[in-house]
């Protein structure tokens, strides 16, 4: 089985550096080179304790568990459980596979070596108060590992390596230098995504994520006037809320998209937003984007889901299964707001005058890369992500050519 040339620069230098960071761009082969440094720690001496921590349980599983147990041979294994994504070696070491959730939950074990796979994603206490300290007992060794997402506690970490900190070093590849994906292939995301995306997700740059959240709308570019056709499909993106309860109504013209109109009522439902819909639109084809949380969440008296409700409603519902991390729900508003090659495919109706205060207005909360929802301005921000993850998601399905198994 073969690294790569960055992921072999990388593999090697364990053996100066007790904590490495590895700042990457997309599809550059993370999971492998996790999977291969959990491998190699787990088989290096006996009763070895080695964890992969991602942001949450579900990605955990998702992400690192197939790979996992498809690059160990039969023979090294004794026992695997699925359920609590355990693995035990022949050599009494096992491998864990771990969410960061609650970092509170990951005390208590002293570890000999851990993968923290998308760090900037979590919660910096994962490491600071619960992690390092858990390294302690036998002098352990880390991996931080994952696409940059601003100037934060992962940015901190990779710039000691930089600096020279003792034990510490650092790396920074873009997704071009992984090799798994064709400089066609980037090229299109470049003209596809906007420059910030861009340079963040494909050239793996500290993107400093301050001031306004939609910095590629432009009210003198972006706002139009525009009304409904009275024929087109209406998209309408939803987020579920008692109050207000809001929605975005759009119509595609070729590969623009265009808000016609808004919807924001307080103290409501979601049959109500419904009902509001149907008298807006009698007789037409509506589809509509929602939150997620619809499958489980209910805003109605009836104890029926937000999802029942609108599918009872005849409205043809496209939905997630779940949530999409936030920052790829903005990045998809940001990419139709304006491509990397300064194209336009999203316009708002000049009449829809919440949604362009909106836009203009929400900002990242201070010091951190999480949208700010004091102001009221996210409710209709999220109705639109909604419906644009979904129909333009952030393309990261590119299939890695790396060998399956390990020896």
């Amino acid at each position: 089985m073969q690294l790569t040339l960055p992921q072999s620069e990388i593999f090697l230098a364990s053996e100066t550096s007790r904590f490495r960071n590895v700042v990457a761009g997309r599809r550059f082969g993370k999971t492998y080179l996790s999977t291969t440094e959990l491998l190699r720690a787990a088989t290096g001496g006996k009763n070895k304790n080695c964890w992969y921590v991602a942001p949450t349980y579900g990605a955990a599983k998702e992400i690192a568990w197939d790979m996992l147990i498809s690059m160990i041979p039969d023979e090294y294994l004794i026992k695997t459980n699925e359920t609590a994504l355990t693995i035990k070696l022949i050599n009494g070491s096992t491998i864990s596979l771990k969410g960061a959730e609650k970092p509170n939950n990951l005390r208590g074990r002293a570890l000999d070596f851990v993968v923290l796979d998308e760090f900037a994603d979590m919660r910096p206490e994962a490491w600071f108060e619960v992690l390092r300290p858990s390294l302690s007992d036998r002098e352990g060794s880390a991996l931080f590992i994952g696409t940059p997402k601003g100037r934060n506690h992962f940015y901190d970490l990779w710039a000691k390596g930089i600096d020279g900190a003792d034990g510490w070093s650092s790396f920074q590849y873009t997704t071009l230098d992984g090799g798994n994906v064709s400089e066609h292939e980037i090229e299109q995301a470049r003209a596809d995504l906007d420059e910030r995306t861009f340079n963040q997700e494909y050239c793996a740059e500290f993107v400093t994520y301050s001031g306004l959240i939609y910095y590629n709308f432009d009210r003198a570019l972006s706002v139009i006037k525009a009304e409904d056709d009275g024929t087109s499909t209406i998209l309408c993106g939803m987020d579920f809320n008692v109050s207000p309860m809001t929605s975005i109504q759009m119509i595609r013209k070729g590969s623009d998209l265009i808000v016609i109109d808004e919807c924001i009522i307080y103290g409501s439902n979601t049959q109500e937003m419904a009902d509001e819909l149907h008298l807006r639109y009698p007789s037409r084809h509506i589809c509509v984007f929602p939150d997620p949380a619809c499958r489980q969440r209910r805003t109605s008296a009836a104890g029926k889901t937000d999802l029942s409700i609108l599918q009872n409603n005849n409205f043809e519902t496209k939905v997630r299964k779940s949530h999409t991390p936030v920052r790829d729900r903005i990045n998809s508003v940001n990419s139709r707001l304006k491509t990397g090659d300064g194209k336009r495919h999203l316009f708002i109706s000049d009449k829809c005058k919440q949604t362009i205060k909106s836009l203009e207005r929400q900002t990242y909360k201070e010091g951190t890369s999480q949208p700010d929802k004091d102001g009221g301005y996210d409710h209709l921000n999220d109705a639109l992500g909604y419906a644009l993850d979904y129909l333009f998601p952030v393309k990261t399905d590119y299939q890695i050519e790396q060998p399956t198994r390990w020896t």
